[in-house]
Protein backbone atom coordinates (compact mmCIF):
# COMPACT_ATOMS: atom_id res chain seq x y z
CA UNK A 1 0.00 0.00 0.00
CA UNK A 2 2.93 2.10 0.56
CA UNK A 3 5.60 0.98 -1.63
CA UNK A 4 5.41 4.30 -3.60
CA UNK A 5 5.28 6.47 -0.92
CA UNK A 6 8.01 8.67 0.56
CA UNK A 7 9.17 11.87 2.05
CA UNK A 8 11.13 14.25 -0.20
CA UNK A 9 12.60 16.23 2.73
CA UNK A 10 12.60 13.77 5.85
CA UNK A 11 15.29 16.04 7.65
CA UNK A 12 12.44 18.03 8.80
CA UNK A 13 11.38 15.94 10.92
CA UNK A 14 14.07 16.67 13.04
CA UNK A 15 11.89 19.48 14.40
CA UNK A 16 9.54 17.43 16.06
CA UNK A 17 11.97 17.28 18.27
CA UNK A 18 11.15 20.86 19.70
CA UNK A 19 7.02 19.81 20.67
CA UNK A 20 8.59 17.62 23.68
CA UNK A 21 10.66 20.58 24.66
CA UNK A 22 7.24 22.78 24.31
CA UNK A 23 5.05 20.59 26.18
CA UNK A 24 8.11 20.69 29.41
CA UNK A 25 7.98 24.53 28.60
CA UNK A 26 4.15 24.73 28.43
CA UNK A 27 3.84 22.51 31.99
CA UNK A 28 6.22 24.75 33.74
CA UNK A 29 4.98 28.26 32.31
CA UNK A 30 1.67 26.88 33.43
CA UNK A 31 2.17 27.03 37.49
CA UNK A 32 3.99 30.15 37.20
CA UNK A 33 1.42 31.89 35.13
CA UNK A 34 -1.90 31.33 38.29
CA UNK A 35 -0.58 33.10 41.58
CA UNK A 36 -1.60 31.42 44.88
CA UNK A 37 -4.35 33.46 47.11
CA UNK A 38 -4.52 32.38 50.69
CA UNK A 39 -7.93 33.27 52.36
CA UNK A 40 -9.51 32.18 55.68
CA UNK A 41 -12.56 30.73 54.32
CA UNK A 42 -14.70 30.85 50.97
CA UNK A 43 -17.66 31.36 52.38
CA UNK A 44 -19.25 34.53 50.56
CA UNK A 45 -17.92 33.02 47.23
CA UNK A 46 -20.12 32.20 44.67
CA UNK A 47 -18.42 28.85 43.30
CA UNK A 48 -19.55 27.55 39.77
CA UNK A 49 -19.56 23.89 37.51
CA UNK A 50 -17.67 25.45 34.40
CA UNK A 51 -15.42 22.69 33.24
CA UNK A 52 -13.79 25.99 30.87
CA UNK A 53 -10.71 26.28 32.63
CA UNK A 54 -10.04 22.51 32.61
CA UNK A 55 -10.39 22.80 29.09
CA UNK A 56 -7.70 25.39 28.27
CA UNK A 57 -5.02 22.85 27.74
CA UNK A 58 -7.08 22.30 24.58
CA UNK A 59 -5.62 25.49 22.79
CA UNK A 60 -1.86 24.15 23.74
CA UNK A 61 -2.94 21.23 21.94
CA UNK A 62 -4.39 22.66 18.66
CA UNK A 63 -0.84 24.92 18.64
CA UNK A 64 1.23 21.50 19.26
CA UNK A 65 -0.76 19.60 16.77
CA UNK A 66 -0.62 22.73 14.02
CA UNK A 67 3.22 22.46 14.46
CA UNK A 68 3.18 18.62 13.85
CA UNK A 69 1.21 18.82 10.67
CA UNK A 70 3.60 21.84 9.16
CA UNK A 71 6.52 19.52 10.23
CA UNK A 72 5.10 16.46 8.40
CA UNK A 73 4.50 19.19 5.12
CA UNK A 74 7.63 20.45 5.35
CA UNK A 75 8.94 16.66 4.64
CA UNK A 76 6.95 17.11 1.56
CA UNK A 77 5.11 13.36 2.17
CA UNK A 78 4.01 12.42 -1.84
CA UNK A 79 3.54 9.47 -4.05
CA UNK A 80 5.96 8.27 -6.28
CA UNK A 81 4.68 6.26 -9.69
CA UNK A 82 7.93 5.86 -12.40
CA UNK A 83 6.92 4.17 -15.63
CA UNK A 84 9.55 2.85 -17.99
CA UNK A 85 9.49 2.79 -22.05
CA UNK A 86 11.79 0.70 -23.81
CA UNK A 87 13.33 1.94 -27.48
CA UNK A 88 15.28 -0.29 -29.73
CA UNK A 89 17.85 2.18 -30.93
CA UNK A 90 19.87 -0.90 -33.11
CA UNK A 91 17.76 -3.61 -34.50
CA UNK A 92 19.54 -6.61 -36.18
CA UNK A 93 18.01 -8.56 -38.85
CA UNK A 94 18.85 -12.19 -38.81
CA UNK A 95 18.39 -15.14 -40.93
CA UNK A 96 18.75 -18.37 -39.68
CA UNK A 97 20.08 -21.29 -42.93
CA UNK A 98 19.30 -24.89 -41.59
CA UNK A 99 20.39 -28.10 -43.56
CA UNK A 100 17.82 -30.35 -43.53
CA UNK A 101 19.10 -33.58 -45.83
CA UNK A 102 19.11 -36.57 -45.00
CA UNK A 103 22.72 -36.58 -43.02
CA UNK A 104 21.14 -34.16 -40.76
CA UNK A 105 19.11 -36.92 -38.58
CA UNK A 106 22.69 -38.77 -37.14
CA UNK A 107 22.28 -39.30 -33.85
CA UNK A 108 25.42 -37.89 -32.81
CA UNK A 109 23.09 -35.01 -31.01
CA UNK A 110 20.27 -36.08 -29.33
CA UNK A 111 17.72 -37.15 -30.50
CA UNK A 112 19.26 -36.13 -33.55
CA UNK A 113 21.25 -33.63 -35.50
CA UNK A 114 18.07 -31.65 -36.94
CA UNK A 115 15.84 -31.85 -33.64
CA UNK A 116 18.52 -30.60 -31.23
CA UNK A 117 19.45 -27.92 -33.35
CA UNK A 118 15.58 -26.96 -33.52
CA UNK A 119 15.07 -26.62 -29.82
CA UNK A 120 18.51 -24.92 -29.05
CA UNK A 121 17.29 -22.61 -32.53
CA UNK A 122 13.98 -22.33 -30.91
CA UNK A 123 15.07 -21.36 -27.56
CA UNK A 124 17.87 -18.12 -29.38
CA UNK A 125 14.01 -16.58 -31.18
CA UNK A 126 12.37 -16.45 -28.08
CA UNK A 127 15.60 -14.35 -26.67
CA UNK A 128 15.69 -12.06 -29.57
CA UNK A 129 12.78 -10.06 -28.56
CA UNK A 130 13.73 -6.50 -30.50
CA UNK A 131 15.25 -8.56 -33.58
CA UNK A 132 13.51 -9.74 -37.05
CA UNK A 133 14.44 -13.77 -37.74
CA UNK A 134 13.66 -15.43 -41.07
CA UNK A 135 14.60 -19.31 -42.00
CA UNK A 136 15.95 -20.79 -44.79
CA UNK A 137 15.73 -24.10 -45.71
CA UNK A 138 18.38 -26.08 -47.69
CA UNK A 139 19.62 -29.40 -49.46
CA UNK A 140 20.38 -30.33 -52.71
CA UNK A 141 18.94 -26.95 -53.27
CA UNK A 142 17.14 -24.33 -50.90
CA UNK A 143 14.33 -21.88 -50.53
CA UNK A 144 12.96 -19.51 -47.95
CA UNK A 145 10.76 -20.93 -44.64
CA UNK A 146 9.94 -17.75 -43.94
CA UNK A 147 10.80 -14.11 -44.85
CA UNK A 148 12.54 -11.71 -41.82
CA UNK A 149 9.63 -10.90 -39.38
CA UNK A 150 9.25 -9.68 -35.94
CA UNK A 151 6.66 -11.68 -35.21
CA UNK A 152 8.31 -14.39 -33.25
CA UNK A 153 4.93 -16.93 -33.47
CA UNK A 154 5.40 -17.03 -37.05
CA UNK A 155 9.16 -17.43 -36.74
CA UNK A 156 8.61 -20.44 -33.97
CA UNK A 157 5.97 -22.02 -36.07
CA UNK A 158 8.34 -22.41 -39.09
CA UNK A 159 11.16 -23.85 -37.57
CA UNK A 160 8.55 -26.50 -35.60
CA UNK A 161 7.32 -27.28 -39.19
CA UNK A 162 11.43 -27.86 -40.41
CA UNK A 163 11.86 -31.30 -40.83
CA UNK A 164 13.95 -33.55 -43.56
CA UNK A 165 11.62 -34.58 -46.51
CA UNK A 166 12.40 -36.34 -49.93
CA UNK A 167 10.71 -33.30 -51.95
CA UNK A 168 13.83 -31.40 -51.42
CA UNK A 169 16.65 -32.40 -54.01
CA UNK A 170 19.25 -34.69 -52.20
CA UNK A 171 22.43 -33.10 -51.20
CA UNK A 172 24.46 -29.87 -49.56
CA UNK A 173 24.20 -27.26 -51.51
CA UNK A 174 25.98 -24.71 -49.11
CA UNK A 175 26.24 -21.77 -51.56
CA UNK A 176 22.86 -21.95 -52.09
CA UNK A 177 21.69 -21.72 -48.81
CA UNK A 178 23.80 -19.17 -47.98
CA UNK A 179 23.04 -16.82 -51.38
CA UNK A 180 19.28 -16.96 -50.18
CA UNK A 181 20.07 -15.82 -46.43
CA UNK A 182 22.01 -12.97 -48.59
CA UNK A 183 18.62 -12.57 -50.77
CA UNK A 184 17.05 -11.80 -47.84
CA UNK A 185 18.80 -9.40 -46.17
CA UNK A 186 20.47 -7.04 -48.93
CA UNK A 187 17.31 -4.88 -49.16
CA UNK A 188 17.37 -4.76 -44.94
CA UNK A 189 17.26 -1.50 -43.63
CA UNK A 190 18.93 -2.70 -40.36
CA UNK A 191 22.24 -1.49 -39.24
CA UNK A 192 22.99 -5.12 -38.54
CA UNK A 193 22.44 -7.96 -40.84
CA UNK A 194 23.36 -11.65 -39.82
CA UNK A 195 23.16 -14.84 -41.34
CA UNK A 196 23.52 -18.37 -39.20
CA UNK A 197 24.21 -20.87 -41.64
CA UNK A 198 24.61 -24.70 -40.35
CA UNK A 199 25.39 -28.01 -42.12
CA UNK A 200 26.84 -31.78 -41.50
CA UNK A 201 28.22 -32.16 -44.50
CA UNK A 202 30.20 -30.40 -47.49
CA UNK A 203 29.01 -28.50 -50.41
CA UNK A 204 28.19 -30.84 -53.17
CA UNK A 205 24.95 -29.84 -55.21
CA UNK A 206 23.45 -26.17 -56.28
CA UNK A 207 24.50 -23.59 -59.10
CA UNK A 208 26.40 -21.54 -56.66
CA UNK A 209 29.86 -21.81 -55.20
CA UNK A 210 29.58 -20.79 -51.48
CA UNK A 211 32.93 -18.70 -51.59
CA UNK A 212 30.75 -16.30 -54.01
CA UNK A 213 27.60 -16.49 -51.70
CA UNK A 214 30.40 -15.46 -49.36
CA UNK A 215 31.67 -12.34 -51.33
CA UNK A 216 28.20 -11.12 -52.08
CA UNK A 217 27.04 -11.23 -48.42
CA UNK A 218 30.55 -9.17 -48.04
CA UNK A 219 29.51 -6.86 -50.14
CA UNK A 220 25.72 -6.33 -48.60
CA UNK A 221 27.52 -5.74 -45.17
CA UNK A 222 26.22 -9.14 -44.15
CA UNK A 223 27.61 -10.81 -41.32
CA UNK A 224 27.62 -15.00 -41.60
CA UNK A 225 28.10 -16.95 -38.52
CA UNK A 226 28.81 -20.90 -39.80
CA UNK A 227 28.17 -24.42 -37.50
CA UNK A 228 29.57 -27.35 -38.64
CA UNK A 229 27.16 -29.96 -37.00
CA UNK A 230 28.56 -33.21 -36.09
CA UNK A 231 30.91 -35.15 -33.88
CA UNK A 232 34.62 -36.28 -34.27
CA UNK A 233 34.62 -39.67 -36.21
CA UNK A 234 31.92 -41.69 -36.48
CA UNK A 235 27.66 -40.82 -36.00
CA UNK A 236 25.12 -43.38 -36.41
CA UNK A 237 23.74 -42.02 -39.62
CA UNK A 238 20.97 -42.76 -42.14
CA UNK A 239 22.46 -44.72 -44.72
CA UNK A 240 19.15 -46.38 -47.01
CA UNK A 241 15.18 -46.42 -46.56
CA UNK A 242 13.04 -49.37 -45.97
CA UNK A 243 9.96 -50.19 -47.73
CA UNK A 244 8.26 -48.96 -44.95
CA UNK A 245 9.66 -45.38 -45.31
CA UNK A 246 11.95 -45.95 -42.28
CA UNK A 247 15.52 -45.34 -42.60
CA UNK A 248 18.14 -47.72 -41.82
CA UNK A 249 20.76 -46.41 -40.02
CA UNK A 250 24.89 -47.50 -39.67
CA UNK A 251 27.86 -45.96 -38.29
CA UNK A 252 29.15 -43.53 -40.82
CA UNK A 253 32.50 -41.37 -40.90
CA UNK A 254 31.95 -37.44 -40.12
CA UNK A 255 32.68 -35.22 -42.81
CA UNK A 256 32.41 -31.63 -42.40
CA UNK A 257 34.13 -29.32 -44.66
CA UNK A 258 35.74 -26.92 -41.87
CA UNK A 259 37.98 -24.83 -44.10
CA UNK A 260 35.14 -23.79 -46.45
CA UNK A 261 33.11 -22.65 -43.20
CA UNK A 262 36.23 -21.14 -41.20
CA UNK A 263 36.68 -18.86 -45.08
CA UNK A 264 33.31 -18.19 -45.32
CA UNK A 265 32.37 -16.98 -41.72
CA UNK A 266 36.30 -14.91 -41.86
CA UNK A 267 35.32 -13.06 -45.28
CA UNK A 268 32.01 -11.67 -43.90
CA UNK A 269 33.93 -10.51 -40.64
CA UNK A 270 31.98 -14.05 -38.72
CA UNK A 271 33.16 -16.80 -36.73
CA UNK A 272 33.07 -20.35 -37.54
CA UNK A 273 31.93 -22.80 -33.99
CA UNK A 274 32.01 -26.99 -34.54
CA UNK A 275 28.49 -28.60 -32.42
CA UNK A 276 30.05 -32.26 -31.84
CA UNK A 277 26.95 -32.61 -29.06
CA UNK A 278 23.97 -30.36 -27.92
CA UNK A 279 25.44 -28.78 -25.16
CA UNK A 280 28.21 -27.76 -28.08
CA UNK A 281 25.24 -26.57 -29.70
CA UNK A 282 23.96 -24.22 -26.97
CA UNK A 283 26.93 -22.69 -25.92
CA UNK A 284 27.26 -21.59 -29.53
CA UNK A 285 23.95 -20.02 -29.40
CA UNK A 286 24.57 -18.71 -26.38
CA UNK A 287 27.97 -16.88 -27.57
CA UNK A 288 26.36 -16.02 -30.94
CA UNK A 289 23.75 -14.68 -28.38
CA UNK A 290 26.36 -12.45 -26.39
CA UNK A 291 28.25 -11.15 -29.83
CA UNK A 292 25.12 -10.10 -31.60
CA UNK A 293 23.63 -7.59 -29.38
CA UNK A 294 20.57 -5.45 -29.46
CA UNK A 295 20.67 -1.89 -28.60
CA UNK A 296 17.82 -0.66 -26.05
CA UNK A 297 17.21 2.60 -24.66
CA UNK A 298 15.29 2.58 -21.60
CA UNK A 299 13.15 5.99 -20.73
CA UNK A 300 11.75 6.53 -16.96
CA UNK A 301 9.61 8.63 -16.37
CA UNK A 302 8.19 9.50 -12.59
CA UNK A 303 5.00 11.34 -11.44
CA UNK A 304 4.82 12.63 -8.21
CA UNK A 305 1.83 13.12 -6.20
CA UNK A 306 2.47 16.22 -3.60
CA UNK A 307 0.20 15.40 -0.44
CA UNK A 308 1.75 18.38 1.53
CA UNK A 309 -1.56 20.19 1.12
CA UNK A 310 -3.96 18.80 2.56
CA UNK A 311 -1.75 19.11 5.86
CA UNK A 312 -0.93 22.61 5.18
CA UNK A 313 -4.70 23.31 4.68
CA UNK A 314 -5.28 21.02 8.08
CA UNK A 315 -2.60 23.04 10.20
CA UNK A 316 -4.33 26.08 8.76
CA UNK A 317 -7.90 24.55 10.07
CA UNK A 318 -6.80 24.17 13.27
CA UNK A 319 -4.76 27.58 14.24
CA UNK A 320 -7.65 29.45 13.05
CA UNK A 321 -9.47 27.46 15.29
CA UNK A 322 -7.35 28.04 18.76
CA UNK A 323 -7.90 31.84 17.32
CA UNK A 324 -11.11 31.55 17.41
CA UNK A 325 -11.08 30.12 21.37
CA UNK A 326 -8.55 31.74 22.77
CA UNK A 327 -10.70 35.45 21.86
CA UNK A 328 -14.21 33.98 22.23
CA UNK A 329 -14.90 30.67 24.60
CA UNK A 330 -11.78 31.15 26.93
CA UNK A 331 -11.28 34.79 26.32
CA UNK A 332 -11.84 35.38 30.20
CA UNK A 333 -9.12 32.28 30.79
CA UNK A 334 -6.05 33.47 28.75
Amino acid sequence: MFGNFEFSNPEFFWLLLALPVAIAWYIWKRKKQTAPVKISSLKGFKTGSSILPRLRPLLFILRLATMALIITALARPRNVEVSTKTKTTRGIDIVIAIDVSASMLAKDLRPNRLSALKTVAAKFINGRPNDRIGIVEYAGESFTKTPITSDKSIVLSALKSVEYNNIIEGGTAIGMGLATGVNRLKDSKALSKVIILMTDGENNAGQIDPRIAAELAQEFGIKVYTIGMGTNGMALSPVAVNANSTFVYDNVKVTIDEELLEEIASTTGGQYFRATNTEKLKEIYDEIDKLEKTDVEEFKYTNYEEKYRPLILLAGLLLLMELLLKYTVFRSFV
